[in-house]
């Protein structure tokens, strides 16, 4: 519990420094101002209106990928899976590429079923060719994400191509960033993102009892098909949610339960409440990095995270014993 405390507070100073570096770095006082105090003064203005909702999507987006990297993990009994590797990101991005380039969709309330849809057949697809006669196979896995990814980002790519006035609005979205995205942006999927995380609250125990086998599971009195597809919805919302908002940011899901894991164990509701807020604190630390590194220039956190997440993919991999699931 007060290793949660210490997150909190870790969240809260990220927050802070989130709404106060930018372009310009302006001063506490002046961030409380225009919270409690609102006038017409141009910081006052930065402030309430792009770098405070770019924190709360930021918060928002962070959270969806830390609990989908932890649920993605326990549901395949795999400690390098994530929702990059696994190629969803891929999947959400290609059919909200799809639904922008070819059908014309411009609104998020649109083209977010399109985010679902992805996400929930590419979840299917690697499920389904992860599986052997002793159950699913964590390389395999890996390997199907990895080359059902990279199909669907070329073909993303060579759609693009075709309209690329059409997509020049969304050249920022598919490096994964969250710069420039309204609030407007964030409140039609809060409710799924909602609806997500009670799903995966309600299958962490039987999770925490499928780890040592299905067949101790059920002998539990686990209902091993029930516990999966709430997983898969949960999983679905979550990803498709993320990546319509912010696009593609990976490696956040596949850190952040590691360090949850390392704190408080396998049980998966603990990793469930860290990961909900450790992975909004690497989000937006990312984001702040990218702001500072090549002032006055950005880089957008999803190449960060890119940066960040490769080597500690490698040094998982290279390891004889990934974190216990």
């Amino acid at each position: 519990m007060t290793g949660l405390v210490l997150a909190l507070v870790a969240l809260l100073a990220v927050l802070v420094l989130s709404v106060m570096i930018g372009s310009t770095t302006i001063a506490p006082s002046v961030v409380w101002d225009a919270l409690f105090h609102p006038s017409a003064d141009i910081d006052q203005f930065a402030i309430r209106d792009y770098r405070l909702p770019r924190t709360i999507v930021g918060l928002v987006v962070g959270a969806a990928l830390g609990v989908a990297g932890a649920l993605i993990q326990a549901l395949t009994r795999n400690p390098l899976a994530d929702p990059g590797i696994l190629g969803l990101h891929a999947g959400a991005s290609f059919a909200v590429t799809v639904a922008v380039g070819l059908l014309g969709v411009r609104d998020i309330a649109g083209y977010m079923w399109f985010a679902f849809a992805g996400a929930l057949i590419v979840t299917l697809m690697v499920l389904a060719l992860g599986a052997t006669r002793q159950g699913q196979s964590p390389t395999v896995m890996v390997l199907a994400g990895v080359c059902v990814g990279a199909v669907l980002r070329g073909a993303g790519s060579a759609l693009e191509l075709t309209n690329p006035d059409a997509f020049d609005a969304m050249r920022s979205w598919n490096a994964g960033s969250i710069v420039g995205r309204p609030l407007d942006l964030v409140w039609p999927i809060l409710p799924f993102l909602a609806v997500a995380l009670i799903l995966a609250v309600a299958v962490a125990g039987p999770l925490n009892a499928m780890a040592m086998g299905d067949d101790l599971a059920v002998a539990q009195g686990v209902r091993l098909a029930r516990t999966r597809v709430l997983a898969i919805i949960a999983l679905t919302l979550l990803v498709g949610g993320a990546t319509a908002i912010a696009g593609p940011i990976g490696f956040a899901g596949l850190m952040v339960p590691h360090v949850a894991r390392w704190i408080v164990g396998p049980h998966q509701r603990w990793i469930f409440a860290y990961s909900v807020v450790l992975a909004p604190i690497l989000l937006l630390a990312s984001d702040i990095l990218g702001r500072i590194i090549m002032h006055p220039s950005e880089i957008p956190v999803g190449i960060v995270t890119a940066f960040v997440g490769a080597p500690v993919l490698i040094a998982l991999v290279r390891r004889k014993k990934a974190s216990g699931l």
